[in-house]
């Protein structure tokens, strides 16, 4: 009995830590790290991350980073070098952009 109690108590454990983790991941990112980003000569592209890796929240359909539900949402954004957004290329011939875009936004 007491191997199974520590068994279930070592699974909660773990369902605990894992859910703080992705409540960690999932916080909008801070200020200090928006101006690291942008002073290390980054800039926002929106509709280039996949889904789930965007780096912050662009509107409805997104509250924080990782949040994103469909590839390249328009109104999710994600850092990339600076200079390189509205010239990616993405599948359909779609580019980034430095601002919202309203294509492939969640239904």
């Amino acid at each position: 009995m007491a191997m199974r109690s520590t068994v279930s108590s070592a699974a909660l454990a773990g369902a605990v830590a894992m859910a703080l983790t992705s409540l960690a991941a999932a916080a909008p990112l801070s200020e200090a790290q928006v101006k690291a980003a942008m002073d290390a000569g980054k800039e926002k592209c929106y509709g280039v991350a996949l889904k789930g890796q965007n780096d912050c929240a662009a509107g409805p359909g997104t509250t924080c980073q990782g949040t994103s539900t469909v590839d390249y949402q328009g109104n999710a954004w994600k850092f990339v070098d600076g200079g390189t957004c509205a010239t990616m290329q993405l599948p359909g011939g779609r580019t980034g952009s430095l601002e919202p875009l309203d294509r492939d936004r969640p239904m």
